[in-house]
């Protein structure tokens, strides 16, 4: 659905986009991560036909950016990180003027304004002004407008970007429904959780330089290979760390505020050995549980927080 091959941006000596290459299969949900300024919006604004690459191929559903831009245009829904809506429009009327222009008429103009106000859970609001709506609703509003034509592929930049955390919730499970929908998503966020919670596969950009790009699993597997326990216990804990350390299993114990910190040997991930020694040495077990890797942790370990 979306593949680009040595996709680059450059302005003067600047790269905004280093030789991007990637390829999204229909129905995936990519997340698209990176630091202010890495590249994502400059990715999103010529897969959307909207910014020239000074050179490099991409394509979205087998059209060229360069010769088949129109046709692009008619598959995606490309909603920016900002956005405005019109002083004098409500909100259904809001609607109705971008599905004229994508040139849904009829009855059927109005049927699918009212579809995709329930989709994204505004039709309490059809009547409301279209600025008198919250930041969280306005972000609603946007993705709305972007689902009247019915798009194969959807490019959000930020689609969560300052909302609070119950409208974050609610972006998260529509994302989800439109996932579920067989849709081809490419979203950037901040946000890196909920990013976890929604995305198959993920991108790592920093300095326009893609760093990572595959599944999310392969990616977390990658930045701590080992499994890694975390253990506590009533007392002696230094006892507790030496008993461990002895351990064939373990290849080392590291101590942090009265919890340890136990990594086993590569390839090992059976740690029900771990009470069996403690209880064995007359040690009370308090707490066991495997150190669990996120995004986030993935993305601080690959990047360096610097921008292009």
């Amino acid at each position: 659905m979306i593949e680009t091959r040595d996709l680059t941006k450059k302005y003067g000596d600047l790269y905004a986009l280093n030789r991007l290459t990637i390829k999204l299969e229909p129905g995936d949900v990519y997340g698209f991560i990176g630091p202010n300024g890495a590249g994502k919006t400059t990715a999103m604004r010529i897969l959307a036909t909207l910014l020239a690459p000074s050179w490099g191929e991409a394509t979205i559903c087998g059209y060229s950016i360069y010769n088949k831009p129109r046709e692009i245009r008619r598959l995606i829904g490309y909603m920016p990180d900002f956005f405005g809506v019109y002083d004098d429009m409500k909100v259904i009327e809001y609607l109705e003027f971008f599905a004229a222009a994508y040139r849904i008429n009829g009855p059927a103009r109005r049927k699918k304004c009212e579809e995709v106000l329930e989709l994204v859970n505004l039709t309490f609001k059809r009547d409301a002004p279209a600025t008198s709506l919250s930041r969280g609703m306005t972000q609603r509003l946007g993705l709305a407008r972007v689902l009247l034509h019915d798009p194969q592929v959807l490019l959000l930049d930020e689609p969560a970007s300052g909302l609070d955390p119950r409208a974050r919730i609610d972006m998260r499970q529509l994302l989800k429904r439109l996932g579920q929908m067989g849709k081809t998503i490419m979203i950037s966020s901040h946000i890196l959780p909920e990013l976890a919670d929604v995305c198959n596969k993920v991108g790592i950009i920093e300095r326009g330089v893609l760093l990572y790009d595959g599944n999310l699993r392969e990616l977390l597997a990658r930045v701590q290979p080992n499994c890694i326990v975390l253990v506590r216990v009533a007392e002696q804990v230094e006892k507790a760390a030496k008993c461990l350390e002895s351990h064939p299993q373990v290849q080392n114990v590291e101590l942090r505020d009265g919890e340890m910190r136990v990594q086993l040997v590569a390839g090992c991930s059976d740690y029900t050995f771990i009470p069996d020694v403690l209880v064995q040495s007359g040690l009370k077990l308090t707490m066991l549980k495997e150190e669990e890797v996120n995004l986030e942790t993935a993305f601080m370990r690959l990047t360096r927080g610097m921008t292009a």
